[in-house]
């Protein structure tokens, strides 16, 4: 691949300019990018960065943008562009593999909006128009949704809801929504932004080195008093985040402590909590043998406090009524993940994508806490987020 294939450019100037950085992403990324050009009601560019990749991702790439005349725009009016661009090698110091590659493609965009969107995402018929519509009804500059997840394998289904509901809580829409609210979170998967407010907060130039690069940018948007419109968006995209056990290990051990800058003690109450559950339970069933039913009747009773608490938590998650059950199972998993998280970070030991991220994480230590400590995020994340 060479620097810049443009398919096509018209004197027709797009509204959005859609950003999708891939490295390895042949399983996903034909789907994403055909729900991409697909997308109608605003006149749009598709721009595609390929980040280096092992796999089929760059024949991919060119069959929607190269040297011919790219087939989709032929078939969709609000198509206005499909371009694709090779992210900066060798990659500058201090920035990560995902901001280097966006920030390739932001630098070339012309759209008054920029959507940065992941390459195992699915979009829906029409979102594109309905989420920008959706900005100007609130008046915000920023939109993020958090997709519906598809979950494949059974550790999926196990341990995607436990992280996902966790985080439901953690990053509550209504406080990230609330302008008074010191509190901001981002979604990566689709994060919609106004160009302009983009440029003035830095881009993705700005928290080149931050692991959690859309909440560093909500951050700045919401300091610069910006208004940010984030919710649970099962009916706008939806994404398929991992494909096999390593990649969840790696991807959730690469941010379960920066989400949850907690994760030790939160790990150890998540394995008391499956304790708990299944050990009322246990010692229910002891007493009725022995006899001594009105120990066995508390026994239960506390068990099933216990277990409704865990069921109202995981319908945050979002995830359908099978898979909440399945999440029982993923309690321990996702303790487990936790200490190994913390412990990498502390060790200097973090990978993703075949990149090692060794030394990226104090900063971003910072900002966690800030988001677990609303009281101080606001003078914490001036100092904390910003990556020189």
């Amino acid at each position: 691949m060479t620097q810049d294939h443009t398919s096509v450019v018209t004197s027709v100037t797009p509204r959005v300019s859609i950003i999708v950085p891939a490295r390895n992403e042949e399983d996903c990324l034909d789907r994403c990018l055909r729900s991409l050009v697909s997308q109608e009601g605003v006149p749009f560019e598709l721009l595609i960065v390929y980040d280096g990749s092992t796999d089929r991702t760059p024949q991919i790439i060119e069959s929607f943008a190269g040297v011919k005349e790219c087939p989709f725009i032929a078939l969709n009016s609000s198509l206005v562009a499909v371009r694709a661009f090779e992210a900066r090698n060798p990659m500058p110091p201090g920035w990560t593999g995902k901001s280097n590659a966006v920030w390739t493609a932001a630098e070339k965009a012309r759209g008054e909006w920029l959507l940065f969107t992941d390459a195992d995402t699915f979009h829906e018929k029409g979102s594109l128009a309905r989420a920008l519509a959706e900005a100007d009804e609130h008046g915000a500059v920023m939109l993020s949704y958090s997709p519906r997840q598809e979950l494949g394998s059974l550790a999926e289904r196990m341990l995607m809801p436990v992280v996902f509901a966790e985080l439901a809580t953690r990053f509550r829409p209504r406080e990230v929504c609330d302008p008074a609210s010191p509190i901001a979170a981002a979604n990566g998967q689709y994060l919609l932004i106004r160009r302009d407010v983009y440029e003035s907060v830095g881009g993705h130039g700005a928290v080149a080195g931050d692991l959690l690069e859309d909440v560093a940018i909500a951050q700045r948007v919401k300091e610069d008093g910006g208004k940010i419109r984030f919710r649970v968006g099962l009916e706008q995209v939806s994404a398929r985040m991992y494909r096999n056990l390593s990649q969840m290990i790696e991807g959730w051990t690469k941010n379960l402590v920066l989400l949850f800058p907690d994760a030790r003690s939160m790990a150890y109450r998540r394995a008391l909590e499956f304790a708990v559950m299944w050990g009322l339970l246990l010692i229910g069933e002891e007493m009725a043998l022995l006899r001594h039913f009105a120990l066995a009747g508390w026994s239960v009773l506390l068990a099933i406090c216990v277990w409704i608490n865990f069921f109202i938590r995981m319908r945050k998650s979002h995830s359908g009524f099978i898979n909440e059950i399945l999440a029982v199972f993923g309690l321990p998993m996702f303790s487990w993940l936790l200490l190994r998280s913390a412990t990498a970070h502390q060790h200097h030991a973090v990978w993703w994508k075949g990149r090692e991220y060794s030394g990226f994480e104090s900063t971003l230590a910072e900002v966690a806490s800030d988001v677990a400590n609303p009281a101080g995020q606001a003078s914490a994340a001036k100092s904390g987020n910003r990556t020189t």
